[in-house]
C-alpha cells in the first residue's frame, strides 16, 4: 500500500481506534503490511484488536472506495511493550518507513 490508499487506510484505522477507545501511538503503512502501536485496556485481547482493525477497516474501505479492494491475510504479529519504552517502539516504527524509502531509492 502506498500513496492515497495508505492515507485512507491510516484514517480508517484512526477512526476505529477512536470508536473503540484505543490510542494509536505509532502507525506506518508499508507496501505489504502495517506497523501499528496501540494502547488498549487489558480486557481487550491482541486477537480481538487485530479482528477489529482488520475486519472493520476492510469493510469500511471497500464500502467507501471502489478503486482497490482491501483484503488482509489471516496472519499477524502482536507483542507487548513491557520491556521497552514507548519511545523506542515509536522510533522503530518511524524508522521502517525510512528503511523502505532508502531501499526503494537504491533499487532505482
Amino acid at each position: 500500500m502506498s500513496g492515497e490508499v495508505a492515507g485512507r487506510v491510516k484514517e480508517i484505522l484512526q477512526e476505529i481506534a477512536a470508536e473503540k477507545g484505543l490510542e494509536i501511538s505509532g502507525i506506518e503503512v508499508m507496501p505489504n503490511h502495517i506497523h501499528l502501536f496501540v494502547s488498549s485496556p487489558p480486557q481487550n485481547s491482541p486477537a480481538l484488536l487485530v479482528n477489529w482493525f482488520k475486519g472493520i477497516s476492510a469493510r469500511l474501505y471497500n464500502h467507501r472506495f471502489k478503486d482497490v479492494r482491501l483484503r488482509w491475510t489471516n496472519s499477524y504479529y502482536a507483542g507487548t511493550a513491557g520491556t521497552v519504552s514507548k519511545a523506542v517502539i515509536q522510533r522503530y516504527i518511524e524508522e521502517q518507513t525510512k528503511r523502505r524509502d532508502t531501499s526503494a531509492e537504491s533499487q532505482e
